[in-house]
């Protein structure tokens, strides 16, 4: 598994080079967006880039299936899924803020076990491999590992936007945002990658779908850090997973999973 997880790096690495092709000419020029069945916004970048992405793992991986985010699933049968968001972050790719990122991620029997965050613009990237420490490739310097956090009073908190946690089950959640140090919005994948060098320590979400969160599993565990949904379940393709908690220190989760659901 371990060197064929190593040879579908290559193929996932390539792919998003292609991607980043199609993604840099967009940014910060004029694109029409428009508006999907969620409101959520997508643009011609977003679907050439996954097109480029498909093709690709298509031709090297014919038997393995792929979940888009633009163009759903296909070949759902088999034991290996490859799962792309092309731009995740497409608020602030739409807005010339470089915090989104492309996300490609590979499942095994519906668990994570390679994931990629990648930040074309700043030309930044996360690769989490499971079972073994997290990559982090940079000109600006950081290094890979979550902090220790003894205590919520002193926790860095994140989550992309307020309102997507108005959908929750409950409002626990602002209790959880009182008892840590600060709250911060905005970020998407990127504030996953942040967490992974330590300079972030919670991270809440709600409503998310598995390209959403597939690529970030592995690399935020082999950075030392858990990632499950609110009620501590592992994020996989069978809990079909609405919830993101990722904690920097893993010895933080019973406390804010109790916050959260009690």
């Amino acid at each position: 598994m371990v060197k064929n997880l190593n040879s579908y790096l290559q193929i996932a690495e390539h792919a998003l080079q292609e991607a980043q092709k199609v993604i840099r000419p967009y940014f910060r020029h004029s694109i029409h967006a428009d508006d999907k069945y969620d409101e959520s916004p997508v643009t011609k970048a977003d679907r050439e880039a996954e097109q480029t992405i498909r093709q690709i793992l298509k031709q090297e991986t014919p038997d393995f299936g792929i979940i888009g985010e633009e163009y759903g699933s296909d070949n759902i049968n088999s034991k290996f899924q490859w799962v792309i968001d092309p731009i995740d972050g497409t608020r602030a790719f739409i807005t010339g803020r470089p915090l989104f990122g492309i996300l490609i991620a590979l499942l095994y029997e519906g668990n994570p076990v390679l994931g990629i965050i990648d930040q074309p613009i700043l030309k930044e990237r996360w690769i989490g491999l499971d079972g073994y420490e997290s990559q982090f490739i940079s000109e600006f310097g950081g290094h890979i590992g979550t902090r220790k956090c003894i205590d919520l009073s002193i926790a860095e908190g994140s989550c992309t936007a307020p309102e997507i946690l108005d959908h929750s089950p409950n409002t626990r959640w602002k209790s959880l945002c009182q008892k840590i140090k600060r709250m911060s919005w905005g970020g998407d994948c990127y504030a996953y990658g942040l967490l992974a060098l330590g300079q972030i320590d919670i991270i809440i979400e709600y409503g998310n779908k598995i390209w959403d969160w597939a690529a970030l599993v592995p690399i935020i565990k082999g950075a030392g850090g858990s990632i499950t949904d609110w009620n501590g379940n592992s994020l996989s393709l069978q809990n079909n997973n609405k919830s993101v908690l990722a904690l920097g220190d893993p010895g933080l989760k019973q406390d804010v999973i109790k916050i959260l659901n009690f």
